[in-house]
């Protein structure tokens, strides 16, 4: 092997966030937790610190074997962690990094839940790491590489836990920090000057108000994602069938922890969602999966990535998957010649031209794309995290007044 050649295969082994460049700037405004995942020995804490090295400026790198936790088989319940995640929560807290890197065994579900729950806690997105060395599930080399002097039987005790690939609740784009926030008050203002279009306060019934009522959408939304991301594949950790094949093939592997400019060119608000509509690339078309629009419209046709958007906000007791199923039904509509009547223009940020397509149906189409930075990862944490939008602290309470 040529010394080029040698120097690109190392490269194919690092992760994207060290070696690509738009990966490089995504993470720099974004706020990220990685967790480096594998048996002692196998190259974890090389990987965290070429991390910490390339971020030196953003980054903060946590070590259990600066704590001096041993790995064991179900160690990471008991109370050896309490110092490290004082030292975490702190970071956090503090926001003494937006990038923060984790270097443990993470072999324990338990412990990695714990882990999962503080990411959301303060809106950190996680991406996961493993190590590409030869030898790292190799444990009679491991038992000679691992400072902890651990023996042949306790590493093979240990890999079972690490053999089997993490899988997320789903796999998908999260936005960076920067765009998320400016995507926010985006959606605030789309929903504020919908609300005040003439032509959307005579037609308030969809949205259970009556006539002479105003409708406040900011708190008619009343539950946001944690973090605002396009889903690409939902896993349920595994239980989806076709999940571990998905995972594994090589577009998705490329992908993860890589850095992608969504483009976003409409958005939309039904009496059950709010929502953006994505354009996915051709190289973000590589990652999305073949039956995405048939899972929830199986009797349809529709062009592969129709289904790619944002949740932006949902009504009390809505799913945010029914998000997608909202895009679909204007996807359909306009597939049979309806493309919705023409009732106003908004201005400013969301400039573009509002069209109605009956039962509490909005698009906006904007004038101009709209483009957001996003790294591709998978959230491992519980299903149904979500925030309060601005100006609704309990939830729907009082969303029509009297005009």
């Amino acid at each position: 092997m040529s010394s080029q050649a040698s120097k690109d295969h190392l490269e194919g082994q690092k992760p994207p966030l060290l070696v690509d460049d738009h990966s490089v700037a995504t993470v720099r405004d974004s706020k990220i937790l990685v967790l480096l995942r594998g048996l002692p020995g196998s190259g974890k804490t090389t990987l965290a610190k070429a991390i910490e090295q390339k971020y030196k400026d953003t980054s903060r790198l946590i070590s259990a074997d600066e704590h001096q936790i041993k790995p064991a088989v179900r160690s990471s319940s008991g109370s050896d962690y309490s110092k490290l995640d004082d030292e975490l929560t702190t970071c956090f807290e503090k926001r003494e990094a937006t990038l923060v890197i984790l270097d443990d065994t993470h072999h324990d579900r338990e412990r990695l839940d714990k882990l999962f729950d503080m990411a959301n806690m303060y809106h950190f997105a996680v991406v996961i790491l493993e190590p590409k060395t030869p030898w790292r599930l190799d444990c009679a080399q491991l038992k000679d590489r691992n400072h902890w002097k651990l023996s042949l039987e306790e590493l093979k005790n240990l890999r079972p836990t690490l053999e089997k690939e993490l899988l997320p609740l789903y796999f998908g784009w999260f936005l960076a920090k920067r765009d998320e926030d400016g995507m926010r008050k985006t959606s605030h203002e789309f929903l504020e000057q919908l609300g005040n279009l003439k032509a959307f306060k005579k037609r308030l019934l969809p949205y259970g108000c009556e006539d002479k009522q105003k409708l406040d959408l900011l708190k008619y939304f009343a539950k946001s994602p944690n973090i605002l991301h396009c889903t690409a594949k939902y896993c349920d950790y595994g239980k989806v069938l076709g999940s571990e094949e998905y995972a594994q093939q090589e577009a998705v592997k490329k992908a993860y922890s890589k850095g992608y400019t969504l483009h976003i060119s409409a958005l939309f608000a039904t009496p059950k969602t709010v929502g953006a509509q994505v354009e996915l690339q051709p190289d973000q078309l590589l990652v999305w999966p073949a039956d995405a629009e048939k899972e929830v419209m199986p009797k349809d046709t529709f062009p592969k990535g129709s289904r790619a958007h944002i949740t932006l906000g949902t009504a009390a007791d809505i799913q945010d998957v029914q998000t997608g199923i909202d895009l679909l039904e204007f996807i359909k509509l306009q597939q049979s010649g309806k493309d919705g009547e023409h009732l106003g223009d908004l201005t400013g940020a969301v400039a573009g031209k509002v069209s109605y397509y009956d039962n509490g149906m909005w698009l906006l189409n904007l004038s101009r794309k709209l483009e957001v930075k996003s790294i591709f990862s998978g959230y491992y944490g519980k299903p149904g995290v979500s925030v309060p939008l601005r100006g609704s602290k309990k939830g729907i309470l009082n969303q029509c007044q009297i005009m």
